[in-house]
């Protein structure tokens, strides 16, 4: 326990000097396995958070599957099997290559040339979504590339313990054979799976409301996928990558990936720790010499060759560029082979050290190429680092400008369609899946989500609305939607609905721009067309209910009270000659410490304004209005002072 919380002391200053630096965070991540690794202070070993540090690819896989839908992966085949394929071929090939003139065993060369081809997918695609730029052209063709990586990692896998057994001919062709059909299988399965059983089961989880319920769905659904692929031989990325996919094209995509995020970056975090404690010092000291020679010349070897298959498949030179420095390191499946690789004893384990390191050292060096990458490729193609700024890369929001209609209920169906006759955007977010699956089907933009999520708001535009309007009544909801929006803009105005006033005064001070109680607005809207068909003119009609409106509606607040009573009463007081309030004024006489106001005021058989300045004379009526245990108190000051 005391190593855990000192880990987890140790996490939080990294992450927040990062932070303040405007580091990576992977660095502090990495800085942290080097330091509880066994070549400092030893409190952990590989083996205590390798699961763990699985995990988080796991659901860094199926996040990225989300992203890629079937029809999208199949738009994308050209880019995934052709310069996916021919990156792997080729970079794979050349290294092992050089291995092999180096001396190196033939067998020792072809894992070699393996784990050169491998780049990092969870430091590329972390790096490419904070800087929201997987949608950008190198982003795609990076993601691209990555993913056939990760496919080809199946065979390599199965590849590697038969360079370390005698297994030979027929027998290695019935393990080949034998692999191919477990991942047709399991590919199957899944599409299945993905196809009929896993909206369904979304379906019923989410008519249940239960946030936790949902959770622990979407964490079940991926660390069950990624098991079932695991049982057959496979990795357990491959499978939860096949999941996210086939429900990237659900209405739960958003909701789906805010879940799961805390869980991903947190455990993909574990994922980095195991990456730095990997960093063994006696192997830096004994070859330090060779890898100042090879890790730039691995960096420069590998962007080369990527950048060059790019541009031959007619990419633009910038962004094969980008995409050959985003994939210069060598990846974390590389450790994976090389491990086994060591096991099957194919590589003797000075090779295997000089790779590790070298591998670690450009992990950390990642983060920096990821994020200059657009401004080395224009320096290096003479066009300069104009233009290059963080926000100007990313890509635009969807929508500017719109609406955002928070529930889309009667309510919320209602404001919308006169947001549409008005030619309004607005974007919908609801968590009731069948009204959301019938209004997509019309067209409408409605999504999936729990507005509380930031991840959702951020989804729905709330950067760019020009307004937000919260159409449900649930004040413990409404109270947190508040906070959520203010935090991501805090200038958006929003119009709350509630049932009654009862939260008016605290909804405002929680951020709410303009409140509107449909019980007292319904009584307002039969005024107005009471006393429109008795022939007041209109502008009056509108005058006296907006006053009512910045009043907040407290003229309406009090009844005569009933055999039951209300909460606030109408209550009328005569003034004899000798009360304590004749020839006072309505100011003088303020009722304000008994909560109790003044609303109406008669002298004789006519009705007066109650201004303040109004002079109270014997006989004159006033009408007070507030709680029925209070307007006695304030009779007894009108009359007698006190």
């Amino acid at each position: 326990m005391v190593e855990t919380l000192a880990l987890a002391a140790m996490a939080i200053v990294a992450l927040l000097l990062c932070r303040r630096l405007a580091l990576p965070s992977i660095l502090g991540w990495l800085v942290i396995g080097v330091a509880a690794g066994p070549q400092w202070l030893a409190w952990l070993n590989n083996d205590q958070i390798h699961l763990v540090a699985e995990t988080g690819i796991v659901f860094l896989m199926f996040s990225l599957g989300l992203e890629f839908s079937l029809p999208r992966l199949w738009a994308m085949r050209s880019r995934v099997f052709g310069l996916g394929s021919l990156q792997v071929l080729v970079t794979g090939g050349l290294a092992a290559a050089v291995a092999f003139l180096l001396g190196i065993d033939l067998r020792a060369a072809i894992v070699v040339g393996a784990a050169i081809a491998l780049s990092s997918t969870a430091i590329v695609l972390k790096q490419l979504d904070e800087l929201g730029w997987l949608n950008r052209r190198h982003g795609e063709l990076s993601v691209s590339i990555l993913l056939f990586q990760d496919l080809a990692v199946i065979p390599l896998l199965i590849v590697i313990p038969m360079l370390g057994s005698d297994t030979q001919g027929a027998a290695l062709l019935w393990e080949l054979t034998l692999a191919v059909l477990k991942g047709g299988a399991v590919f199957a399965l899944l599409l299945w799976a993905g196809g009929y059983l896993l909206p369904r089961l979304f379906d019923q989880v989410a008519t249940s409301r239960s946030e936790e319920l949902f959770l622990l769905t979407t964490l079940v659904v991926a660390l069950a996928t990624g098991y079932l692929t695991l049982a057959v031989g496979l990795s357990m990325a491959l499978g939860a990558f096949l999941a996210g996919m086939l429900l990237g094209e659900s209405q739960y995509r958003q909701q789906l990936e805010a879940d799961i995020r805390p869980f991903r970056d947190l455990l993909m975090g574990v994922f980095f720790v195991s990456v730095g404690m990997r960093l063994d010092f006696a192997t830096v000291a004994e070859f330090g010499g060779l890898l100042l020679l090879l890790l730039p010349a691995l960096l420069l070897f590998k962007a080369a060759v990527i950048a060059a298959l790019a541009k031959a498949t007619g990419e633009k030179s910038k962004d094969a560029i980008a995409t050959g420095l985003c994939l210069a390191q060598i990846g974390e499946f590389s450790f994976i082979l090389i491990g086994m690789a060591l096991q099957w004893q194919v590589i003797d384990s000075d090779i295997g050290n000089v790779l590790v390191v070298s591998g670690v050292i450009s992990m950390c060096l990642t983060p920096a190429l990821v994020n200059n990458s657009i401004v080395l490729a224009k320096r290096l193609l003479g066009g300069g680092a104009r233009g290059t700024n963080v926000d100007q890369l990313a890509p635009p929001l969807p929508l500017q400008d719109h609406v955002l209609l928070l529930g889309y209920g009667r309510v919320g169906q209602t404001i919308a369609r006169f947001l549409r006759n008005d030619g309004t955007a607005f974007v919908a977010l609801d968590l009731d899946p069948v009204r959301v699956r019938e209004a997509q089907a019309g067209g409408e933009p409605i999504h999936f989500g729990d507005a509380r999520r930031s991840d959702i708001l951020r989804h729905a535009g709330i950067g760019d609305a020009k307004m937000v309007v919260i159409t449900f009544d649930n004040r413990r909801t409404v109270f947190n939607l508040l906070d959520c929006i203010k935090q991501e803009n805090p200038t958006v105005p929003i119009i709350v609905r509630t049932r009654d006033d009862t939260t008016l005064e605290a909804l405002e001070s929680a951020g709410a721009d303009q409140v509107i109680p449909e019980s007292l607005e319904g009584s307002l809207m039969m005024v107005s067309q009471v006393l429109y068909r008795l022939g007041v003119p209109l502008p009056n009609i509108l005058k006296r209910l907006e006053r009512v409106r910045r009043r907040h509606y407290r003229t309406l607040h009090g009844f005569y009270a009933g055999e039951q009573g209300n909460r606030e009463n109408l209550h009328w007081v005569k003034l004899p000659a000798k009360a304590w309030a004749v020839g006072k004024s309505l100011k003088q006489v303020s009722l304000d410490h008994w909560q109790v106001s003044i609303e109406g005021a008669k002298r004789g058989d006519r009705r007066i304004s109650a201004t303040p300045e109004l002079c109270l004379k014997p006989g004159d009526m006033l009408l007070l209005q507030g709680a029925s245990s209070k307007l006695e108190r304030a009779e007894r000051r009108l009359l007698d002072g006190f």
